[in-house]
């Protein structure tokens, strides 16, 4: 069993004079401010009660069939919600894991909105689209609910980087949080406050955000769960460091350990370290020592070992609630009159959330569908506005001199965009350089950012925009790309650059969650983040396997995510152009080895669509009408591949309609029917796996959806299912190209397919 701790206020007055900088008397201030506040303590312990009355009915409905899935209850924690209520604010920004119902009711969302939610109804918080999970609510900035243990932590970090540049813009939200010209007053003491529990806390992304937040001295609080579990099993079984508010240390990050029986030391040292950030100090840990009286979930079986004692035995001697009746009321602050006041008012509350969600319908079937894209997959983002603000922003942020240097430098790609002369690379970095001027809430994460990265994707991005706009950024893609995340759930605009696209695999994580934010939180939030990278695998790449993995046909099945193809320059700057302003998450691949080979011009100032391919070589009339001709799908270096080999196939009497899917996601179904309907037969030069690849995908839906206009079956020209080796002639049996192309389409032409 685990044993209690010993923690009095003097001992945590020890830890906020030496680790947090306080003098003795400033700690007793923090004393004295609550302990000779009655009626702050009675909105203490009004806050506790909400969050295990809550909870309780919440367990009820479970055992009754009316809240399903994953429940994860949080009785005996009652010290966290209590602290939330007590030193956090309406405007500072809430991320918390699966076990949030209390931290969002101590946040101001509302009782009945929550439990509709877990009801699945239309009237919770997220129409019934998230769940016991994923609690959202714009108005007080309570920003999940996120399931995946430890995933919230970069997003918390972004969310307290979007404070800082809000200051840095002069930019404020509305109640939309769309950013306004308008900036944070002078009395903006906004934090980040993150949930982890111990467990959550031993996770790689932790060692991370505290590396982030201090060097960029981030206003975040991380809040420490110390439950002693991780799910079920004993943390100090699988963790050598339980003390994990002096995790900090190495990065000049404080921290602070209460004893979560007490709730009046949590909300006094917590507010003591919260001011501590408010003030500018940079990011912190507060541990706080607890027990859960229930397990994991009503879901798990409860085998771990010895808990059913201890559950038994922290109900008796560490319920904080008890603990905080028996001081008060025996020290005659209350009486038990009072208190039992209290417990009627909040019953009453939590009996009017279970029948408004009780009574609340049902979402309609097709709004599952309405929240696949916060934008529709045939938006015109030429007609999208730009902020009002922008000139204004950027003469205030962006010094004279380097106005003058990188209008150079767009005027130098736009003239190489003019003349035929611009890559791919440098395409994108004209693209990102004009939407970022255009739209100043745009930011950009790459790893060697200011160097340019691999391509000159994020060339003087830096230098022109700073640090605050254009960060460098660690090498861990899961971290940044969590950032991004939530640097796009309050305002902005962030683009990530990931140099190769297959360093996403770190992110995959993120990505999912990315695309699932939108519908998860029943369309509350947007999320606008561009992904963009060099990928693929082309014939005779020689980057071995781990650099040529169809990371494309990876992120295929992550709902809400748009994903696109460009393999000339034209391509890459209009698409990029789109994604920046599109409000969902999106994903460019650029072919890897013809970021800077492929030269073309471009249709300046012009964005492209997301949801269409393009007909690059249309069969002549006479092969159609011979039956000589077939439809060709292809993106990235299969674009070269293609039309390397158009010559060939003409030579041997035959022709193709060559179309780049430029998009992979939404998937253009009305260009390969057009074309379907003049050639009835179909090749698939595929740049990812036989199983599980972009053409598996393709092959079944023009099986399913276009059958009639086929004379023959599909023939998928993929990678095969083994690794890409790096030897060239071994090479030859995993990747496909044009002598693949020229005899598959000899072989659907002639009946041999």
């Amino acid at each position: 069993m685990r044993p209690p701790i010993e923690l009095e206020w003097d001992q945590i007055s020890s830890q906020l004079q030496d680790a947090f900088g306080y003098s003795a008397e400033e700690v007793d201030g923090y004393h004295n401010e609550l302990e000779g506040d009655k009626e702050a303590l009675m909105k203490l312990y009004k806050a506790m009660q909400l969050a295990r009355g809550f909870e309780n009915a919440c367990n009820q409905q479970y055992m009754q069939g009316k809240i399903r899935g994953f429940m994860h209850l949080d009785n005996g924690q009652e010290a966290i919600p209590g602290l939330v209520d007590y030193a956090i604010k309406n405007g500072d920004k809430k991320y918390s894991y699966y076990r949030e119902h209390t931290h969002a009711l101590a946040s101001g969302v509302d009782a009945g909105a929550i439990m509709a939610e877990l009801f699945m109804k239309d009237g919770g918080t997220c129409r019934g689209a998230g769940g016991s999970m994923h609690i959202f609510d714009k108005k007080t900035f309570f920003q999940g609910g996120w399931a995946l243990v430890a995933e919230q932590l970069p997003y918390a970090g972004g969310a307290a980087k979007s404070i800082l540049l809000d200051r840095a813009m002069g930019l404020s939200d509305d109640d939309n949080i769309v950013k306004q010209n308008v900036p944070p007053g002078d009395d903006d003491d906004r934090i980040a406050i993150v949930f982890v529990g111990e467990g959550g806390s031993q996770n790689g992304r932790m060692a991370e955000l505290l590396n982030a937040s201090a060097k960029d001295n981030l206003p975040l609080l991380i809040v420490v769960i110390d439950n002693g579990r991780a799910i079920n099993t004993f943390t100090p079984d699988i963790a050598k460091n339980s003390n994990v508010f002096n995790a900090g240390q190495h990065y000049g990050v404080p921290g602070l350990l209460v004893n979560g029986a007490d709730a009046a030391d949590v909300a006094k040292g917590g507010k003591a370290v919260i001011d501590y950030i408010r003030k500018g100090n940079g990011p912190a840990i507060l541990q706080v020592h607890t027990y859960r009286f229930n397990g994991h979930s009503p879901a798990d079986p409860e085998h771990e070992r010895g808990r059913k004692n201890e559950k038994v035995w922290a109900r008796a001697e560490q319920d904080t609630i008890k603990l905080f009746e028996d001081k008060y009321v025996s020290n005659g602050v209350f009486t038990a009159e009072e208190l039992k006041e209290v417990r009627k008012g909040v019953l009453a509350d939590v009996k009017s959330a279970v029948v408004f969600a009780d009574s609340s319908p049902m979402p309609a079937v097709e709004l599952a569908k309405e929240l696949e894209y916060p934008d529709p997959v045939d938006t015109n983002y030429n007609t999208r506005p730009a902020p009002v603000f922008a000139d204004e922003v950027n003469k205030r942020t962006i010094s004279e001199e380097q106005m003058n240097t990188i209008q150079e430098h767009i005027s130098s790609l736009r003239t190489k965009a003019v003349e035929g002369e611009i890559s791919i690379g440098d395409a994108i970095n004209l693209a990102i350089h004009e939407e970022m001027l255009r739209d100043p809430t745009t930011t950009i994460h790459a790893e060697d950012l200011q160097a340019g990265s691999s391509y000159d994707i994020p060339k003087l991005t830096q230098q022109t925009y700073g640090q605050i706009r254009a960060a460098d950024e660690i090498i861990d893609e899961g971290h940044f790309i969590g950032k991004a995340l939530g640097e796009g759930m309050n305002g902005y605009r962030p683009i990530v650059e990931l140099m190769n696209t297959n360093f996403g695999i770190y992110g995959m994580a993120e990505l999912s969650s990315a695309g699932n934010t939108y519908a998860t939180t029943g369309g509350r939030f947007d999320m606008p983040m561009t992904v963009i990278g060099a990928g693929g695998t082309a014939p005779d790449q020689a980057l071995g396997a781990e650099h040529s993995q169809p990371f494309h046909a990876y992120v295929m099945g992550i709902p809400g995510l748009k994903i696109c193809t460009a393999a000339s320059p034209e391509a890459a700057y209009g698409i990029t152009k789109s994604m920046i302003r599109d409000n969902g998450p999106c994903f460019l691949f650029a072919p890897v080895k013809m970021m800077k080979e492929a030269k073309g011009t471009l249709n300046l100032d012009q964005c492209m669509p997301l949801n269409k391919a393009a007909l690059l070589h249309e069969a002549s009339e006479d092969a159609v009408k011979s039956g000589n001709a077939v439809t060709v799908l292809t993106y990235l270096h299969g674009v070269k591949e293609g039309q390397l080999s158009i010559e060939a196939i003409q030579e041997e009497g035959f022709d193709i309609d060559l179309i780049e899917l430029r998009t992979l996601k939404p998937l253009d179904m009305e260009t390969i029917a057009k074309s379907l309907e003049r050639t009835h037969r179909l090749c698939i030069l595929d740049e990812s796996t036989k199983s599980g690849g972009v053409g598996a995908t393709i092959s079944a839906r023009v099986s399913e959806e276009l059958f009639d206009l086929l004379d023959s079956p599909v023939n998928r020209l993929c990678m095969d299912d083994a690794p890409v080796p790096y030897a060239s002639s071994m090479e030859k049996a995993v990747v496909k190209r044009s002598s693949d192309l020229i005899e598959g389409v000899f072989n659907l032409c002639t009946g041999k397919w």
